[in-house]
């Protein structure tokens, strides 16, 4: 019988081997046991950074104070950001003060520390696709009250102005889109969107705010509002000739 010495050299390399990398296993293996904690630790260390470096890169809880520090991207993919309103402007836009989203632990680490709102860190917003009448800004004035939260789903930028469709929240699960009630109540006309024709975006949003503005026309609502029999009768003779004539004789 042949003696162990004697087996090919090739078999002896192998167990040598597979002796080796079970050892280099138990290692290991024994260090994590021992120091688990230190493990746990490291990889949570590693999340966090990924992370913090994640949430800078794509601006998670960054504050914009202009209209101009919102990344380009963000406009292109209509992204919606909240906010507070502050004031409705003489010409019918919203001053709202940008509220970035909050991840508890992860928001210090992400974003400085911001004192409170100053009219240099609001942003001017303008309600995409309507032309607001004066009893509309009235209605604005009314309706979005300072400190409310709105949603901002972001059109186009002109002139450091953000053009927004602007959305109130109604409880959990509901909202209102502000520019569609404006129409639905004839307290504005519809107008150029700031978008190509040829996104699906611009369409469905053509679309929406037409129907808002064809309810209102066909209801008779705000500016669509017929006068009455009886108005229609009275402003003919008041307009009429002999109207006017008489009234110029009863003058002298």
């Amino acid at each position: 019988m042949p003696d162990s010495s004697e087996r090919p050299r090739r078999e002896r390399d192998r167990e040598v081997r597979e002796t080796q990398t079970v050892n280099v296993v138990s290692v290991v293996s024994q260090f994590v046991d021992d120091n688990l904690t230190v493990v746990r630790n490291i990889s949570t260390g590693l999340v966090i950074a990924g992370v913090v470096l994640i949430g800078r890169s794509i601006k998670l809880t960054t504050k914009f104070k202009s209209a101009s520090e919102i990344p380009a991207r963000f406009i292109e993919r209509n992204v919606s950001l909240r906010g507070k309103v502050h004031s409705v402007t003489e010409e019918g836009g919203v001053k709202v003060e940008h509220v970035p989203i909050h991840v508890p632990v992860l928001s210090p680490l992400l974003s400085k520390t911001h004192q409170g709102a100053s009219s240099s860190s609001l942003l001017l917003v303008r309600l995409a696709g309507v032309d607001v009448t004066t009893e509309g800004r009235t209605w604005l004035q009314q309706n979005l009250v300072p400190a409310h939260t709105v949603w901002l789903k972001l059109i186009s930028c002109e002139d450091d102005v953000l053009h927004c469709l602007l959305s109130q929240s109604r409880g959990w699960m509901w909202s209102r889109c502000v520019n569609e009630q404006l129409l639905r109540l004839g307290l504005a006309r519809t107008a150029p969107v700031s978008l190509l024709p040829d996104s699906r975006f611009y369409w469905r949003l053509h679309r929406r705010l037409h129907r808002a503005e064809v309810s209102a026309e066909r209801k008779g609502r705000g500016l669509w509002k017929e006068d009455s029999l009886w108005e229609r009768a009275a402003n003919a003779v008041r307009d009429s000739p002999a109207f006017r004539l008489m009234r110029s004789v009863f003058k002298k």
